[in-house]
């Protein structure tokens, strides 16, 4: 009888504990059904590869939106480079209280950081380069503040690399850069090791706006160089269509770190694959505010460097066969693929 009589004492607990959770798991599902969370996201300039990255993280978001029950009211604008612009938009995001910013490239994510020190808003980033060099975390798996991302890391030696393969009596590299770019510090560290270790000799031109890049862009010609080595640097991005014609009139590879470098005239561009960075981008902020996971321990995300983007128009005009371009290429890449020069994709 005493057993008997425990058992019932047990089951009914175990009925409440269970009418309990569920009553509990209701009210969780409840409160994130019809939620309408609002999204700040800021673009650094325009451009193919970041347009890419805005484009699928707003239809990312529609998606798991549509899929969870929830709303994701997107607040988009871009600063075009400009630091004022881009300090007023995100104060614009924090008068109007969103939920969660977007930095979309280093300047934006880092200015996002400093503008969120007291209010703690989850900031996530996308195509920071290098998150680490720049402090915006303290490691890349755990983060440690709030804020967290996409990095479009980009793997130096595998360009280096690349460019041996197509020309291995290559004398002398260029390098072509921003010296204002974050992103660019260390691929350019990276390229001066690799290059220094080769005994293969390099030279360096900067410039901060279309006019001193294309400047640039002639003296590289004028030096003579053999290829020329671009990371993913947003000011030598945006002044690619106006600069891509003198290398290819010089006879003279432009190897880049990024797609969208490829399809406004460049040779090559190496390096992650934007759309998947965008979509991944929307993965992470539905996690931070849909599952309520602590942006301090979510790790940022890193990727597969090893597609290859191949102008095959500016490769002809440089005189090389893209076949055997891309032969020589495919043992060092995980994809080689071909592209034609546009404005936009």
């Amino acid at each position: 009888m005493k057993n008997k009589m425990m058992k019932k004492i047990a089951a009914a607990m175990l009925s409440a504990v269970m009418a309990l959770s569920m009553t509990a798991c209701g009210s969780e599902s409840q409160k994130t059904e019809g939620t309408v969370y609002k999204v700040g996201i800021c673009n650094y300039v325009d451009d193919a590869s970041l347009n890419q990255i805005v484009e699928n993280i707003q239809n990312q978001l529609k998606k798991i939106g549509d899929e969870k029950g929830v709303t994701f009211e997107i607040k988009y604008d871009n600063c075009n480079a400009d630091a004022t612009v881009m300090n007023q938009i995100i104060a614009n995001f924090q008068m109007e209280k969103v939920d969660l910013m977007v930095g979309v490239a280093t300047p934006v994510a880092m200015a996002m950081q400093s503008a969120t020190e007291e209010t703690k808003t989850p900031v996530i980033f996308s195509a920071v380069s290098d998150p680490l060099s720049c402090e915006l975390v303290s490691s890349l798996e755990a983060p440690g503040a709030n804020i967290s991302g996409t990095s479009d890391y980009l793997d130096t030696n595998a360009i280096m690399n690349l460019i041996l393969a197509a020309n291995p009596d290559a004398k002398k590299i260029g390098f072509l850069y921003d010296q204002g770019q974050d992103s660019s510090a260390t691929p350019i560290a990276n390229a001066k090791a690799y290059l220094t270790e080769k005994g293969i000799a390099f030279v360096e031109k900067t410039g901060t706006t279309t006019d001193e890049v294309m400047l640039a862009a002639d003296a590289l010609v004028a030096e003579g160089v053999d290829a020329i080595f671009t990371p993913t640097d947003n000011t030598i991005m945006t002044a690619e269509l106006s600069i891509y014609e003198k290398f290819t009139a010089a006879k003279i590879p432009h190897y880049t770190g990024a797609d969208s470098f490829a399809l406004n005239g460049a040779f090559l561009g190496y390096g992650v694959d934007y759309a998947n960075l965008g979509v991944e981008t929307a993965n992470m902020i539905a996690k931070v505010l849909v599952d309520k996971q602590d942006i301090s321990k979510l790790p940022v995300m890193t990727f597969d460097n090893g597609t290859a983007t191949v102008n095959t128009e500016t490769c002809a005009a440089i005189g090389l066969d893209f076949e055997k371009i891309k032969e020589a290429f495919a043992p060092l890449c995980t994809k080689v693929q071909s592209i034609t020069t546009a404005e936009s994709f």
